[in-house]
Order: structure tokens, then sequence, then C-alpha cells
């Protein structure tokens, strides 16, 4: 199987044989052609099978309103007492909107709430128990504020409660693995749903991560999780996907999968990225503490939106929101 990943480009002055990608700013002329066992080779983007180029190419479809063709910012809302960097800081319902309406302000387009933490190591939480720290909150800012909340977690249950509460999104960290009712779930509800890729159970997957092929196996598993949600009645329209870094990952599987993240847009899908103050953020640059990887973490979502990423998932939304608009501009020429 030959796997197609587009080299894109940003500018105001494109080729006459450029490819748009994804329906957005992005373009490109080259694509990089990746087969298992053998080295890449970069080819014109014509040259490819008219299939694959029509999947690259195809305008993604709005996601709970928000328009694809461009970038949007998710901020991250954890009500949890363990999460790795904002572990216990939204427990308070009060503190917790205040903080949301913050977000919005500073330029979050979706809110997303999770009540249990993935951590690596982290400890399972029971459903009543992850309803009882969601649900008010999500309904709570269903009534706040007009922005798209998402409710994080791989349990049917919790994302059922979490709609009927208000949620407009479905963040499963399992791809709908977990549960086998939550693809069900979805489909019911018609919600847009992210498959995340995760290679094993938060409690144990920083273990021992091994691939044959970190970028294709992710690829591949995606493509399939795909599959299993439209057979669950979930349209292709609404899912996005995650490549998971740091789920199940080591610090050099991170890095081969951001470097060619634009790979996952051959799903048809807009993708999604949550790399925020994550701990290989710390390794290549000695930061120890999570609450002080700021600025890595923008650095990564740029690179991201330099590769068409449609969603990127962050603690840090205004300093996130200011770099990418610069960039937006400065790369696109306009504001806007």
């Amino acid at each position: 199987m030959i796997y197609y990943r587009p080299i894109v480009s940003f500018g105001p002055t494109r080729p006459d044989n450029a490819q748009i990608l994804a329906g957005g700013a992005g373009w490109f002329t080259l694509v990089e052609c990746l087969e298992r066992g053998r080295e890449a080779v970069v080819v014109p983007a014509g040259d490819i099978p008219g299939d694959a180029l029509a999947r690259l190419t195809a305008a993604r479809s709005d996601l709970a309103g928000l328009p694809m063709g461009r970038p949007h910012l998710m901020g991250i809302l954890n009500v949890t007492p363990d999460s790795f960097s904002d572990g216990g800081q939204f427990t308070d319902l009060d503190t917790t909107i205040a903080h949301a309406r913050q977000m919005v302000a500073d330029g979050a387009a979706i809110l997303d709430v999770g009540g249990e933490s993935t951590r690596p190591g982290a400890d399972f939480v029971p459903a009543d128990e992850e309803i009882a720290r969601t649900a008010p909150v999500i309904q709570a800012l269903g009534k706040a504020m007009s922005v798209p909340v998402s409710i994080d977690t791989r349990k049917a249950q919790v994302a059922a409660r979490a709609i009927t509460s208000g949620a407009k999104i479905v963040n499963d960290v399992s791809a709908l693995s977990y549960d086998p009712d939550m693809g069900t779930a979805c489909a019911k509800a018609q919600v847009p749903v992210c498959l995340m890729h995760a290679q094993g159970d938060p409690k144990t997957m920083q273990d021992a991560p091994t691939y044959d092929d970190v970028l294709l196996d992710v690829y591949d598993y995606l493509a399939a999780r795909i599959a299993l949600a439209e057979e669950a009645g979930i349209n292709r329209a609404n899912i996005c996907v995650d490549p998971g870094i740091g789920f199940g990952k080591t610090l050099a599987h991170n890095l081969e999968l951001l470097s060619r993240i634009s790979l996952f847009h051959s799903l048809g899908c807009p993708v999604l990225l949550g790399a925020s103050r994550k701990r290989f953020i710390g390794t290549l640059t000695g930061v120890k503490q999570a609450a002080s990887r700021m600025p890595g973490s923008v650095g990564v979502a740029l690179a991201a939106a330099s590769q068409g990423v449609q969603i990127i998932r962050v603690h840090d939304i205004p300093q996130t929101y200011q770099a990418l608009t610069t960039w937006r501009a400065a790369t696109v020429g306009k504001a806007g």
C-alpha cells in the first residue's frame, strides 16, 4: 500500500499546478509517497491516483458549526483532581465557568471538558463519578456561551449524559475501542466524533511503546476506526482524527508523527492535534514543570498549522491565538 503525504505550503502566490489542501488556505504541488520497507519518494501532486488526490483536496464539512477551512483552537477544561498540568484547578463550578469565559474571550472556538485524566499512569474513574464532574459544567457552559462544547471521554454513558447536557462533540481518546456502545451513542445523537490513536491503556501506555512504523501504523489504525465508526452509523463528515501525541509513544515516535502530520489529511477528515504542555516538550527543552511549557506548545501548534491541521487543542489560549493569528496573516498575506 502507498500512503500519500502532501508537502504543504502557504502564501499569496501559488503555482498554476497547485492543489488546494482540504478546501483551506494551504496548497501543495508535491506529495511524499510512503510505503512500508521502501524509501519515500516525492512526486508531483498530479501524478498520484485520482481518488487519493480527491481525498486530499475535498473541502471538509463544518464541524459543530465551525468551518474547517482554517485552524481553530480547542480550549482544555479539565475538571479532574489529577490531570498532568491543570489537575485540581477547576473543581469549583464558578471558577470553571469564569475560566471558560476567559478562554473564549481569548480565542477558543471549542471548549473540551474532561472528567477523567488520561495522563500516563492515570487511574480509572467510574462513569457516575465522571458524569458528576462533567455534566453540571457542560450544562452551565451551554447557558453561558455560544461556542460548541466537547466531552473528552471514552465511556458511552458519560458521552450520552454530556450530549443531553449540551455537548456538541465527543472526543474519544480510545477511538470507540474502550466502550462498545460509544459508536451507537454518537451515531444516535448525530454529533461529531474525534477518533484518537492510543497504544494501550493510560495506566500502562508509556511502559514500552513499540511500532513497526509509527506513522503508518497510526494511519492504518485511524483508517480502521473511521470504517468502524461509519459502520456504526456515524457519517464521515462528522469525524475528525487525532494521532494521539504522547499516548503510547516515545519522543522519537512523537517527533515522527509531528514532522509528517499532513499524512493524515489523506483520511479525508479534519485533523486534530493535542500536544499542549506534554512531556516530550520538556524532554526536548529541559523544562520540567508542565505549566512552564507554553512557548514549546506554541511552537508545536504553529508547526501543525503549517501542515494544515484544523483543530489545535491547547491550555494556553491567548498566547496560541496571538501566535496563530499573526502566523496566518504573515503567511496568507492578509488578516482574518
